[in-house]
């Protein structure tokens, strides 16, 4: 039987020449042969997308959030597409009532809810840059989109009232008036006051102007809608431009996809709400929801009780970030596990039975109903029992929990990837293709993608697996970096969006992302080193939880930090009779060299070349984590931070391992 392809070319590969690389053919996807499917008519901007929805479905329940009754949450009470267009034509009058005109910046800080959406559509039907503020960027990131970006109106959480106060005063110099999501405590309203600031409750915002009536200015597919904050993993946040028609077209092609594969949304479809809005992957498939006038429900805000709330909403598309998938999944091996040999076995049989159906190609649904039905319906009921998609997005997902969900489900689980400059989608793979585990799927039917070679890492675009640095054209690119053209030039060449990501094409059109362009240097010997897929390689080594790899041109050999995993460490020292507890154990010379020992042998293994050994190892008890600034809200290493956090630990390394290894 001969493989699907999921793309097509339609430009062909470019020779090296005038000191520019080879470049691969440009693709597409195989659902846009006959060209993009063109946004909805009428539907130029984020308000259009909105109104339409209120037009078509004005009694559909839109935005859900559960009643708390006697301290104890209940079901989920609803607002209606009507209902919220009511409160949005007022939010915006009191905006514009606060002197905030066209293309005038407005703030918003703080956890999903409804009034996050309410206020992100206010700002949509004005005209108006939503700028979200989120605080996992850093500590002082919020006072500086609020400076940067001059926002003169800030939406704020209740209790995040303190954090927004932090940055006073440099932030007041733009910061006008500020928005509670819920009330105000007299001492913050005098505190706000002192620094000439207007400061209101919601129900005091929104009568603010009741007795006003402002126009709607019209809004073209160009203008500016959103300016979201990216965490670089160096230096100040980057502001993306997004403008209307990167979004409405990005619905388009999401559309298209799903029909393609006969899934499509509909106005039944129920999504939980608790990624972040102020990420991109978010507010694009929130965004969706409201265009097909389907039902979003907010979670409460705790990861604690994030399972207990899908319990109750019973979601039917689920979106969720690799970490929280890791947990689902170490949560149900655990149950097994612990659940006796009878229930492990039987278990297990009924893995492999479905596997090995669905490896030969039958669809999830069709490979074993019975060990469905038996076996794999608990699970299901887990996620509330109506989900069908499973999308996960902003990082890779390791292919062993993205083949046991697919599994165990019951239910389609995919891979997408994107970036804020590219509007979110831009792979995803495709329902029932179980040979694209492992990647992020063909391209989403609205963009064009070509490899570029990378000769001084070695990857080439035009070889028989053509390999390079993906590159993206097509309308829901972003229209640049606010106030810095510069960084907009480095990224946009030719109107090619520069993705810094190495991705190798497979032979079914799927992309798979096999390394990162910038986090390459070389060693005094004068090779090469491609940081990023070595910690790929040494992070499957199951005594690693999490590994940084660092090298510099003025040594020759490599060194890293690792986060060991703490159950298999102890249970090491345990057998090798070495005391203590777990920080202890980290200090240990024997328990360095047995972890360092570990990554030699799948060094050897994975054939790796001489200088891409690491020859010595720092153990840290503490996982990277955000609060220290080591990883960006997406669990992106920040190398330039992990150097100056383990720059001593690093000298010492290199002192020591560099006598062992003379």
């Amino acid at each position: 039987m001969a493989q699907k392809k999921y793309i097509i070319e339609v430009e062909k590969a470019k020779a090296a020449g005038d000191g520019r690389p080879s470049v691969g053919p440009v693709c597409r996807s195989i659902f846009a042969k006959d060209g993009f499917p063109p946004p909805i008519h009428g539907m130029d901007s984020c308000w259009d997308i909105f109104r339409m929805s209120v037009e078509n479905y004005p009694n559909n329940p839109m935005l859900g959030r559960r009643e708390i009754v006697d301290g104890k949450a209940g079901q989920y009470v609803w607002l209606t597409y009507k209902e919220v267009y009511d409160v949005v034509i007022k939010v915006g009058n009191s905006i514009r009532t606060c002197g905030v005109e066209e293309g005038g910046r407005c703030g918003i800080y703080g956890a999903n809810c409804p009034e996050w959406v309410m206020s992100m559509e206010a700002c949509n039907a004005h005209a108006l840059y939503c700028v979200p503020l989120y605080d996992t960027l850093g500590a002082g990131a919020v006072e500086f989109i609020i400076c940067h970006a001059e926002v003169s109106l800030a939406f704020v959480e209740e209790k995040k009232i303190p954090e927004l106060f932090k940055t006073f005063p440099n932030s007041t110099k733009y910061l006008r008036t500020i928005v509670s999501f819920g009330n105000i405590r007299t001492e913050h309203k005098e505190e706000a006051e002192n620094f000439g600031l207007a400061m209101y409750s919601w129900d005091e915002f929104l009568q603010l102007g009741e007795s006003k009536r402002f126009d709607l200015p019209v809004k073209k597919k160009s203008d500016i809608c959103t300016i979201m904050y990216t965490s670089g993993t160096t230096g100040d946040p980057k502001g993306v431009l997004i403008s209307n028609d990167s979004i409405v077209t990005l619905i388009a092609g999401i559309r298209r996809l799903l029909e393609s594969v006969n899934e499509e949304l509909t106005v039944k479809d129920v999504y939980l709400s608790y990624l972040p809005l102020a990420h991109i992957f978010d507010r694009v498939i929130e965004e969706f929801f409201i265009s097909q006038g389907a039902s979003i429900g907010f979670w409460r805000g705790d990861v604690k009780l994030l399972v207990e709330d899908i319990g109750v909403l019973k979601p039917t598309i689920f979106c969720a970030v690799p970490r929280v998938l890791d947990r689902i999944y170490s949560g149900l091996k655990e149950k097994i596990s612990s659940g006796g040999l009878l229930k492990k076995t039987l278990f297990d049989i009924a893995y492999s039975y479905k596997f090995y159906n669905m490896r030969k190609g039958r669809k999830h649904e069709e490979a074993s109903p019975i060990c469905d039905k038996i076996v794999f319906s608990k699970v299901k009921e887990g996620l509330g029992g109506r989900v069908r998609l499973i999308l996960s997005g902003a990082a890779p997902l390791s292919t062993h929990v993205e083949a046991f969900l697919r599994v165990v489900a019951c239910c389609h689980v995919m891979q997408g990837y994107g970036l804020t400059e590219s509007c979110a989608g831009t792979f995803v793979s495709i329902p029932n293709e179980l040979a694209m585990l492992g990647t992020v799927g063909p391209p989403v039917p609205n963009v064009d993608i070509c490899l570029e070679s990378v000769p001084e890492m070695g990857y080439d675009a035009l070889a028989d697996i053509p390999r390079g640095e993906i590159c993206i054209r097509g309308s829901t690119l972003f229209s640049g970096y606010y106030k810095r053209e510069d960084l907009t030039k480095e990224v946009m060449v030719n109107g090619w969006f520069h993705t810094g990501d190495i991705g190798e094409w497979q032979p079914d059109g799927s992309m798979k992302i096999i390394d990162r362009k910038k986090n390459i240097f070389k060693l005094s010997q004068g090779e090469y080193v491609a940081v990023e897929n070595l910690e790929n390689i040494y992070g499957v080594v199951p005594i690693v939880d999490s590994i940084w790899v660092y090298g510099n041109s003025f040594e020759s050999f490599l060194v890293a930090v690792v986060n060991p995993n703490k159950q298999a460490l102890e249970l090491w020292a345990a057998e090798n009779g070495i005391d203590g507890d777990f920080d202890s154990i980290c200090q240990n010379p024997k328990a360095k060299e047995f972890v360092l020992g570990e990554l030699t042998k799948t060094g050897k293994e994975k054939k790796l070349k001489g200088f891409e050994f690491v020859k010595a190892v720092h153990l840290e008890p503490v996982p990277f984590d955000m609060e220290r600034d080591l990883l960006t809200p997406t669990y992106k290493k920040k190398r330039p931070q992990l150097l100056k956090y383990y720059q001593n630990v690093i000298d010492n390394m290199y002192k020591s391992g560099g006598k062992s290894s003379a």
